[in-house]
């Protein structure tokens, strides 16, 4: 079993933006060790780190690396191409991005990718562990919404991904956040997590976004 499926709550972020942070300050606040990149040198988002997770460390993104087994990758979809292949080998990486056309500009790939725009983040990084989640509902949804876990009115938060044990790890961390964890399935699956997707957007509770997304997903 790895550490991020077990006592460790070390995270690390790329990606420095409102996703970004607003995930950080959320793990802060759930007692993780954050360590948060942006492009280029850590002191290029040290006040933006300051004003909106305080408590996240700005770090450079090879740093992120090395702090976490478990990484949130929320830069805008147009710039994980810019990242090595071999960058996150080993590491679960949780992909909270959305590809948006007015944003990232015309992407054939990710526009018409016929099992979602994750499978082509994997073939991107094929040494990494992808899954797909924290991305279908908004920051300030995210912001607003998280509760303790067994609070009456929690909504849920998916996760897709086609190894067993990453989808687990990233579970845990989604309901340490504050949020009830669905296993929507395989990394395909991710799909109806994004923009246009059939949950994208909307807050549900884990049965009712269980059942939208398969009849057999899980939740915890």
């Amino acid at each position: 079993m790895s550490s991020s499926q077990t006592g460790d709550r070390r995270l690390g972020i790329v990606g420095a933006g409102r996703v970004g942070t607003t995930i950080a300050r959320a793990a802060v606040a759930a007692g993780y060790d954050v360590a948060i990149s942006g492009s280029g040198a850590a002191d290029r988002i040290a006040l933006i780190v300051e004003v909106l997770a305080p408590g996240a460390r700005p770090a450079t993104t090879n740093e992120v690396v090395r702090h976490a087994d478990l990484i949130v990758l929320a830069v805008p979809m147009h710039r994980f191409r810019e990242l090595p292949r071999d960058l996150f080998a080993g590491k679960i990486l949780i992909d909270a991005m959305n590809y948006w056309e007015e944003i990232d500009g015309v992407d054939q790939e990710l526009a018409t990718a016929p099992a979602g725009t994750s499978v082509v983040v994997q073939e991107r990084f094929p040494s990494a562990r992808v899954v797909k989640s924290l991305n279908h509902i908004t920051y300030y949804k995210f912001d607003e919404s998280r509760l303790p876990h067994g609070a009456s009115g929690r909504i849920a938060i998916a996760a897709a991904g086609d190894d067993r044990a990453a989808v687990a790890a990233v579970m845990q961390l989604i309901d340490r956040l504050g949020f009830d964890a669905v296993d929507a399935g395989p990394l395909e699956a991710g799909l109806a997590l994004e923009p246009n997707g059939s949950v994208f957007g909307v807050s549900y509770s884990a049965d009712d976004l269980s059942n939208l997304l398969r009849p057999t997903a899980s939740s915890a």
